[in-house]
């Protein structure tokens, strides 16, 4: 199976709806919750080239993920990844979460990626990528964000922890420590 993955544009939005449908049942399936968006919302990050999806040969849509920024662009999110069950367990995951994370590096290069997750697999691709494990408190404090977290079973630990401790991982990339590093090897 071939698939091609690419930033998406406003040629995407007639997978918008699909993609929420994914969202939606990825989230029934493993009993957390992604923030679930809306069509409008999807296509809103297409237009603005803040998405990655990844399409079969034959236009079957295989994945999406997408950027949000916060905090003036301080903090970018890798949010929504998602892979159809046809192509689990293929690698696709991996490469649409390194094309993400490329394309916000690209996009907003002083910024400090985030990710928040409670699967594994995600977990050690964001490894390998340069991620590393933080509390809550060096994320984003933006209350719109933490809103993002409503509908999970496990929202309410977030609530009576501040933001600051829950269920989930949350993984940060800082693009200082590459300079941190590269200043070391110098030496």
């Amino acid at each position: 199976m071939k698939v091609n993955i690419a930033v998406a544009d406003q040629s995407h939005f007639k997978y918008a709806e699909k993609i929420v449908e994914m969202m939606e049942g990825s989230s029934k399936e493993r009993g957390t919750v992604l923030a679930i968006r809306t069509p409008e919302y999807i296509k809103d990050k297409m237009e603005n080239h803040k998405a990655i999806i990844a399409l079969d040969e034959d236009g079957t849509i295989a994945g999406f993920s997408y950027i949000e920024t916060w905090s003036h662009t301080k903090f970018v999110a890798n949010s929504g990844l998602i892979v159809a069950p046809k192509y689990r367990r293929s690698g696709l995951a991996r490469q649409i979460k390194r094309r993400i994370f490329e394309l916000s590096r690209e996009m907003y290069p002083y910024a400090k990626i985030f990710s928040i997750t409670t699967q594994l697999a995600v977990m050690k691709i964001n490894n390998e990528l340069g991620f590393k494990p933080v509390s809550f408190s060096e994320l984003t404090s933006e209350q719109e964000f933490w809103e993002g977290c409503y509908g999970c079973p496990n929202y309410d630990i977030l609530q009576r922890n501040d933001c600051k401790i829950c269920l989930c991982t949350a993984l940060l990339y800082d693009p200082s420590d590459e300079k941190k590093q590269q200043k070391q090897q110098e030496i």
